[in-house]
């Protein structure tokens, strides 16, 4: 049988038009089909995958870039201070699920940080010359402008977790309500009954959350919610100690103490040890995240897991979809997405 291999009909590099005619569609829906476009059936993308084999052909990436005003390159945005993104184990988590799934493709990924005020414009000015295809935006604050201006530059944008109830943006997150749950559910069937919480930042929608987990879970068994117990805390170990120390001046006979992160929970058992406390004899501890600081606490952290590399796949997911159909989500009739995945407590020695 005789096969074209890597030349065309009239010799050269196989074109879009000779892939068109021999999978027997339009030149715009072999376009469609490597663009990743999800408005293709499984046949014709078939059909299209077979033809591009069997020819041989090989997209002119940077001409397929310019034709479509496409850049071929997103961007991680993480508006926080570097320091803060090399000392949490869940940026890195994140950005290793967008790394794994942006592997099948053939575009770019820009890691962008934008901590000040300084680096938020120089950010808006990169966006609105739309040098990106896409956004992720990672750990958003409710005051967050960087959202809003995404929107404005019609720029499409996937966050990790929602600023409220309310969010418009697609955004992918873990159950923090039922992580913080079931984290006061594990302490009190260890028979512990002043459980303190240590929040993250409360501007955070997702630390908001776990605080109504850690309240109903309380309500729910028949206690009363001492707000003495329940200190604001930053996410860094710094917060969680200086958290802790805060709650044994108010309550020493506090007997549990469920952190917002994992990193906070190193902070406070530290405290805890600096006035003898011990654990979990004394005190339960419990964190969140189950991140590679949990396994390797002493002793040994439990922790609510968030599955983050696959929040980081899931927002890659998104994103490419909403790249594939730039129409705005109204024109569409469609609904926002919102992906919530499930949360698990894994228990260690620590509690």
């Amino acid at each position: 049988m005789a096969t074209h291999g890597a030349r065309g009909r009239s010799g050269g590099r196989p074109t879009l038009e000779e892939v068109a005619a021999r999978a027997g569609v339009g030149r715009g829906t072999v376009s469609r089909v490597i663009n990743g476009s999800p408005r293709v059936s499984d046949a014709t993308r078939a059909a299209v995958e077979a033809a591009v084999a069997e020819l041989g052909y090989v997209p002119n990436t940077a001409a397929r870039a310019l034709a479509a005003n496409r850049t071929d390159a997103i961007a991680l945005v993480v508006p926080e201070p570097e320091t803060r993104f090399f000392a949490e184990p869940y940026f890195s988590d994140m950005l290793r699920g967008v790394g794994a799934e942006l592997s099948d493709t053939e575009m770019q990924l820009l890691l962008i940080f934008a901590g000040s005020d300084r680096e938020r414009q120089r950010l808006a000015q990169y966006l609105a010359a739309h040098r990106v295809d896409g956004v992720l935006l990672v750990s958003v604050h409710a005051d967050d402008p960087l959202p809003d201006l995404l929107a404005q530059l019609e720029i499409p944008a996937v966050i990790s977790g929602p600023r409220s109830a309310a969010e418009t943006l697609p955004s992918v997150d873990s159950d923090n309500y039922g992580g913080g749950r079931s984290a006061v559910e594990h302490l009190l069937a260890r028979g512990r009954t002043q459980i303190a919480h240590i929040t993250g930042r409360l501007d955070v929608y997702g630390a908001q959350r776990r605080v109504d987990g850690y309240r109903d879970a309380l309500r729910d068994a028949g206690y009363e919610v001492d707000e003495g117990l329940i200190e604001p805390g930053d996410f860094t170990e710094e917060g969680g100690h200086r958290a802790m120390t805060d709650l044994l001046t108010r309550t020493p006979s506090l007997d549990a103490v469920f952190a917002g992160s994992d990193v906070m929970a190193a902070g406070a058992r530290q405290a805890l040890r600096e006035v003898g406390r011990r654990i979990p004899e004394d005190v339960a501890l419990v964190g969140y995240d189950d991140s590679a600081i949990a396994r390797h606490m002493d002793p040994p952290l439990t922790s609510v897991r968030q599955p983050i590399e696959e929040m980081g796949r899931r927002m890659l997911d998104l994103l490419l979809t909403e790249i594939a159909d730039r129409r705005p989500a109204v024109s569409r009739g469609l609904e926002r997405r919102q992906v919530v995945l499930a949360t698990e407590l894994v228990g260690r020695r620590s509690s």
